[in-house]
């Protein structure tokens, strides 16, 4: 349907021409609901809401009916846009991803298989070059190349939720931690 190397090229700086960062673009739903899916998040916080995805999809809108009107339109057909936080258990989609959340749990998903496997679950321990480390649930140490990593995505824990509590509690009637 549409080039997400090139739609990432060409929303990226859309998005950090108002201040925030791209996390992922992707296409879902298939031919029968697609739906462009833009995660970004405020850099200083990696938190996004509802006015922010407005602004963002406000933007994102324009620069694509620009194009479309110009007869240059990335996108083959008909989409719904839909501008979204990464979430707590966010996609991990940069490598460094795996420094900024080294110490959390996080689900990698291969291309291939290395090892005999194609999906590998622990604690990520950063990266080393162009590979990102992880401390598996049996104890041992695996480095999985970041360019062969299908999918990965942090898993929801209570230290991820600690550690990703709003930073701004207004308007919230009460804020419970859960300690480890």
């Amino acid at each position: 349907m549409a080039d997400i190397a090139a739609l990432n090229r060409l929303l990226e700086p859309e998005v950090e021409s108002l201040g925030y960062r791209l996390v992922r673009v992707a296409f879902l739903g298939g031919k029968s609901d697609p739906t462009l899916q833009v995660m970004a998040e405020k850099p200083s916080t990696r938190q996004l809401d509802l006015s922010d995805c407005e602004v963002i999809s406000r933007k994102l809108s324009e620069t694509l009916d620009a194009l479309e009107a110009d007869g240059r339109d990335p996108i083959e057909g008909g989409y719904r846009l839909e501008v979204s936080s990464p979430g707590i258990d966010r996609p991990l989609t940069r490598l460094a991803d795996f420094d900024d959340w080294k110490g959390h749990d996080a689900r990698v998903n291969l291309a291939d298989q290395q090892n005999g496997r194609k999906q590998f679950k622990g604690s990520v321990a950063g990266t080393e070059g162009a590979d990102i480390l992880l401390h598996l649930d049996n104890g041992e140490g695996v480095a999985i190349p970041f360019a062969s990593i299908h999918s990965a995505k942090l898993l929801l824990t209570d230290k991820l939720i600690n550690a990703t509590a709003p930073l701004s509690t207004e308007g919230a009637d009460t804020i419970q931690t859960v300690e480890d």
